[in-house]
């Protein structure tokens, strides 16, 4: 089959069509004919090599954390979804950016009432979305909740996902005014540009600060979330897109002015509890296909420009959705 993949770490120019063989289902696994793969920044970090060096098969990775497509095949004990559904499903080992890609039969839901093309881009960032608001964030009804990286996947979600969980007022930082204008149509209370976020977000709130931050950038925003956050808050780390060096908090700080720092990681519920990821695609995609979740469509690449989906996601040049056409289909 054809896939992209990359035999050594590096930059964009390590991307290559490669042709790897097509996988077999094994016990309690699902193979899906790929339409569509979603595009996250944790695959650039894949490509990267922050995950390690390349393992698979004729020494490739392939990357590639969600998909939608058909399913083709059952392995052994497999409950379904049966062959010839459509389905989302969540690859925690990657393998997405492929004509065909295995999945566990716990991060695969059926796809009914939502274009494929949008199913795609749910199984990573919606249940993350899910995961950092409610499981970590333990968000309750009437709080107040500020998003970083606003304007990004996770954010976009999780913007729209706060409210239908209770939140009063939804925040959100981006670093640049042309990402607040892109940002604008999420129904944030306001936006804040990302320098000095921590001001602004005291005189929005008469100083009492907000509930909630939700962190995938990492370094000062980090530090400064806890001076953003009102009695009892927390902060939820969940990314590190500053590529920042590793930055410790003081407990004493946390004690003294009652704060506290959660994290999240979809890799790691994945691995011990997964039924938690399968529960939060399958209400997510229930969710966007009754219109209860507004959504925006996607932006629909054609396969071959993946070198530069991944180079825009590094210079911070996107907003919303991005998926792969891996099948041709176009947008649909």
């Amino acid at each position: 089959m054809r896939a992209y993949g990359f035999k050594s770490n590096g930059g964009t120019e390590v991307l290559e069509e490669i042709r790897v063989p097509t996988p077999a289902p094994g016990p309690g696994q699902v193979l899906i004919e790929v339409a569509y793969a979603g595009v996250n920044f944790a695959e650039v970090q894949h490509r990267r090599g922050e995950f390690g060096e390349p393992d698979g098969p004729g020494g490739y990775d392939v990357p590639g954390l969600e998909v939608s497509g058909t399913v083709v095949a059952l392995g052994s004990g497999a409950p379904g979804p049966p062959v010839g559904e459509q389905v989302a499903a969540y690859l925690p080992a990657f393998g997405g950016y492929a004509e065909f890609a295995v999945a566990d039969a716990d991060f695969v839901r059926p796809v009914r009432g939502l274009p494929l093309a949008s199913a795609a881009g749910v199984p990573c960032v919606y249940p993350t979305a899910y995961g950092v608001l409610a499981d970590a964030g333990r968000i309750r009804d009437g709080e107040t909740v500020l998003i970083h990286a606003a304007a990004g996947g996770v954010g976009s979600a999780a913007a729209r996902i706060a409210r239908t969980l209770g939140a009063s007022r939804v925040f959100g930082t981006v670093g640049s005014l042309e990402k607040a204008e892109q940002a604008a149509a999420l129904g944030y209370d306001a936006l804040f540009i990302r320098e000095g976020f921590a001001d602004a977000v005291q005189e929005a709130t008469a100083g009492r600060g907000v509930d909630l931050v939700l962190d995938p950038v990492g370094g000062p925003v980090r530090r400064a979330s806890l001076q953003a956050l009102s009695p009892f808050g927390r902060v939820v780390v969940y990314g590190d897109l500053g590529r920042h060096a590793d930055w410790t908090a003081d407990v004493w700080d946390l004690w003294k002015n009652s704060r506290a720092i959660a994290g999240y990681n979809i890799g790691d519920v994945a691995r011990r509890s997964a039924a938690t990821i399968g529960d939060h695609l399958s209400r997510a995609l229930s969710a966007l296909a009754s219109g209860a979740l507004p959504h925006d469509r996607p932006a629909v690449v054609p396969w071959a420009e993946v070198a530069q989906v991944h180079g825009r996601f590094e210079a911070g040049d996107t907003d919303g959705k991005t998926v792969l056409d891996i099948a041709g289909r176009g947008a649909v």
